[in-house]
């Protein structure tokens, strides 16, 4: 289904339409231009920001995915609302980091079709402000972690003072 143009798509056309030229003997229809707007052109509205965690190293993944590194403790955020999950995550990683963790396993689960609401949404939660002293990088769970159902996350070293 088209959907119609708006008015100063309908001024742009119109512009583009007036330089065409018909190959053949026989001319086409121009498009009638509307008249220019009168109200002050309105400033784009904001544009949603993405927030997305650091990567985590290529290394300290290889790590954590053999098991070299072990990646305790976990938490899992099945069932929970988007607001207790955030809420949950927060805790849990301030509580690891201050237990001198360096890596955590967050499991968020896939979602019914596999875009699930928690796993969309934590490593945006993950990229805030406030876990910016927390949190060193983010990488999807190996298959044994709970692949692409979990994150494990690297914990930044607690600064001591």
């Amino acid at each position: 289904m088209k959907r119609e143009l708006k008015p100063d798509e309908l001024l742009l056309w119109g512009k583009v339409a007036q330089t065409i030229h018909p190959l053949g003997a026989r001319p086409r229809p121009g498009v009638a231009i509307p008249p220019p707007s009168t109200e002050p052109p309105r400033a784009p509205p904001p544009v949603a920001q993405h927030w997305s965690p650091k990567p985590l190293e290529p290394g300290r993944l290889r790590r954590l995915a053999r098991g070299r590194e072990a990646p305790q403790p976990s938490l899992d955020l099945h069932g929970l609302t988007q607001d207790e999950a955030r809420q949950a995550l927060t805790r849990f990683l301030l509580a690891a980091q201050a237990d001198g963790r360096r890596a955590a396993v967050v499991v968020t689960g896939r979602g019914v079709q596999g875009d699930g609401v928690l796993r969309r949404r934590a490593p945006e939660w993950l990229a805030e402000p406030h876990l910016q002293g927390v949190v060193a990088g983010v990488a999807e769970a190996h298959r044994r972690h709970g692949g692409d159902g979990a994150f494990y996350v690297a914990l930044k070293r607690r600064k001591r003072g």
